[in-house]
């Protein structure tokens, strides 16, 4: 194992409740569209214009409006969400992530995050954790989002280590999915089902620690 790639949202710091927020007032103020609780997990993990374009199929609302207004539609809602996560502090941390990213440094692991957020450097800064991460993928470079693997790929070559030599963390199926595809080794965090491709899974991240992914990867 030479290198772990991070997802954001689940992993380091739970920002999904700030994107369900943002997402559920987009589709009343814009849509008239109720999104239900149960809606949430459907929008966990991808994109943002994915997420967009799922919710006006829920709305079967699909064909109605152009590329540019559904671009302006997800513009908003990035606003609607800065405006949440800018009150992110370093008491916003998941459990045990802070001593997983010590343990990992005195290892000499590299460390990338992959994630579907284009807010990722600015939620890392908010964290104060930005210094502790080699690189950060950029999501706007790569062709297809999660279950694809090209972001996870982008976040092992941006710190120079094949695919294969890494550990993949993620909360989310399509990010399993999307490290599996890698050719990484997947380490799933949750109770869910849906992390059943995983190589290893835990319970929460505060079971993480460098001894885990150094077995899965060794697995």
């Amino acid at each position: 194992m030479q290198g772990v790639l991070f997802d954001l949202d689940g992993v380091i710091t739970d920002t999904a409740k700030f994107h369900f927020k943002a997402w559920s007032r987009l589709a009343k103020e814009k849509l008239d569209v109720t999104l239900p609780a149960s809606f949430e997990s459907d929008l966990k993990g991808i994109s943002r214009l994915d997420s967009m374009n799922r919710i006006l199929k829920f709305a079967k609302l699909e064909n109605k409006y152009s590329a540019d207004e559904i671009d302006a539609m997800a513009q908003y809602k990035n606003k609607l969400y800065l405006n949440e996560i800018s009150k992110l502090t370093q008491k916003d941390i998941l459990p045990g992530i802070e001593n997983l990213l010590d343990e990992l440094a005195v290892n000499k692991i590299k460390l990338s995050v992959a994630s579907a957020s284009k807010n990722a450097p600015f939620i890392l800064e908010k964290l104060g954790l930005k210094d502790q991460f080699d690189a950060i993928a950029d999501p706007a470079k790569v062709a297809h989002g999660k279950p694809a693997p090209d972001i996870f790929i982008e976040a092992a070559n941006k710190i120079h280590v094949a695919p294969g030599q890494c550990v993949g963390i993620e909360d989310a199926k399509a990010g399993v999915e999307a490290i599996k595809a890698a050719g990484a080794i997947a380490v799933g965090v949750g109770s869910s089902t849906d992390l059943s491709e995983a190589d290893t899974v835990v319970a929460s991240t505060g079971e993480l620690t460098y001894s885990v992914l150094a077995q899965a990867f060794r697995k």
